[in-house]
């Protein structure tokens, strides 16, 4: 597992998830696991996104790519 994802599982307390892993199937997915990931984003990242952001991605794998784009910006 990548170091996104492994951040990805510790801070929503998962113990593993995958690229192809659906946002919306995760256990327990709901907007304070979104603004979870978010903040852990910007402080492992430094990436600063909105809860929102992330309304439109479907897999972490989506989440990641976004995560790329905004890096290389």
């Amino acid at each position: 597992m990548d170091k996104f994802c492994e951040r990805f599982a510790a801070v929503l307390d998962l113990a593993e998830v995958k690229p192809t892993d659906v946002l919306e199937d995760l256990p327990d997915w709901d907007s304070l696991a979104a603004l979870t990931v978010v903040v852990m984003l910007g402080s492992d990242f430094g990436v600063h996104l909105k809860a929102s952001d992330l309304r439109n991605l479907s897999t972490i794998q989506d989440l990641q790519e976004l995560v790329g784009q905004v890096c290389h910006r």
